[in-house]
């Protein structure tokens, strides 16, 4: 088949590459003409393991190419962004767009799927009556649905191939159709349904995580006023057959975790009461974390802080909704000055991939992502490039041994 994949971002450029190297030939589209150029010389403009070596091998045989715009195919594949508006609503305007702009190369016969986590009721209300502008036959003549992604970052291409998927259909030939599209690189198991349970599904997973994550970040503030150590404690209760608490931290991000609840709350504002809570206390952790850093730095003039990881999750260069960029705005509004240091964070301006220089100078040392490679940090030496010893771990990573040996304070959130 020839297939069109509209945005070549963390998912879309992954799939392409896929559906490429599993026979089809794919056309890759993208409104950025740096990612085209760079996929057109078979190289990515994304960390993702293993995917620039499959990128470089299906552009080389000529079953990969990028383009700017999009061209006839037996199948689209919608893949952009769907971000959250300042109201926490969601910006469907690249949804629109991409379906706006497949439509004159539309035929009979032909398959679109939006990939795009989106609000239920995406496909039928607002992609549906686009598609009629092309005066075909939905459900007859253009099978239509929603095929979700669960993919993580850093497993990408394995988790594509092996996890599970949902194939939601605007009528059940659509459904059947697009799992046999998928079918051509995916082990896992398809379940075909229609589309608005597949849009809720993906949204229904990732509030699962998100509102689970709330209670955990409430527990470790409970804690801190308890006087007791909230890992500990969620160590223990998961001993419990039937107990699986989640790691606190200093915020949820990501595009999927930190965004995809508010889809379900703009739809069902007075229901959604759990999920709508849940995202503000994770979007307070920040905040809090903020709150620890000023008790910490009391009496210290003109302080200086180093966070070590500013990615929204450890090992990946994806800093979508990192909730320690907003920590790091919160800490300069408070006076504060922040260095910070992630080795994943290429060429980027205020992120160092210098650890000794982001430490120099520095009143506490913060771990903020922990990243493998944070497992054992030289304290010793990073030490003595301080003015002050303070150490404060947000994700209970490390082991403090090495650090107070070496003459660090160190704190912990989630313990007093």
């Amino acid at each position: 088949m020839k297939i069109c994949v509209i945005g070549l971002g963390y998912i879309g450029l992954p799939t392409a590459a896929m559906f490429a190297a599993s026979g089809n030939q794919v056309v890759g589209v993208d409104r950025n003409p740096k990612i085209v150029e760079a996929l057109n010389q078979g190289k990515i403009t994304i960390e993702e393991k293993g995917l620039d070596r499959l990128v470089r091998q299906v552009v080389e045989d000529g079953a990969l190419c990028g383009s700017s715009v999009p061209e006839e195919a037996d199948a689209f594949i919608i893949a952009v962004p769907t971000p959250i508006t300042a109201d926490k609503k969601a910006d469907m305007s690249y949804v629109i767009a991409s379906t706006e702009n497949i439509v004159p190369y539309l035929k009979a016969g032909d398959i679109i799927v939006l990939e795009s986590t989106s609000p239920v009721g995406t496909v039928d209300q607002l992609m549906i009556p686009i598609l009629e502008t092309s005066g075909l036959h939905i459900g007859e003549e253009l099978y239509v649905g929603h095929s979700p992604e669960r993919v993580i970052p850093g497993q990408i291409l394995q988790e594509l191939v092996n996890n599970s998927r949902i194939a939601g259909g605007i009528n059940p030939v659509s459904a059947e159709k697009i799992a046999l599209l998928y079918k051509s690189f995916v082990k896992g198991e398809i379940y075909l349904t229609d589309t608005r349970t597949a849009e809720l599904c993906k949204l229904a997973e990732n509030t699962y995580r998100d509102v689970n994550i709330a209670f955990a970040n409430e527990l470790a503030k409970i804690c801190e006023n308890m006087d007791v150590n909230v890992w500990e404690a969620i160590a223990l209760c998961n001993k419990h057959p039937r107990v699986n608490i989640h790691q606190p931290g200093p915020g949820v991000g990501g595009h999927c975790i930190a965004v995809d609840p508010w889809f379900i709350v703009e739809k069902q504002p007075k229901t959604a009461q759990i999920i709508n809570l849940s995202r503000y206390t994770n979007d307070s952790m920040p905040f809090h974390v903020a709150s620890r850093i000023l008790n910490i730095l009391t009496g210290i003039p003109n302080p200086q802080v180093t966070i070590l990881g500013v990615t929204y999750k450890p090992n990946v260069d994806d800093m979508r909704e990192s909730p320690i960029l907003h920590l790091i705005e919160i800490l300069k509004k408070e006076g504060i000055s922040v260095n910070a240091f992630d080795p994943y964070v290429k060429n980027n301006e205020g992120i160092s991939n210098d650890l000794q220089e982001a430490v120099t100078g520095s009143d506490l040392l913060i771990l903020g992502v922990h990243h493998d490679q944070f497992k054992n940090l030289p304290f010793a030496e990073l030490g003595k490039l301080m003015d002050h010893k303070n150490f404060l771990d947000t994700r209970n990573f490390i082991s403090t041994e090495d650090a107070k040996a070496a003459g660090f304070h160190c704190y912990l959130l989630g313990s007093k």
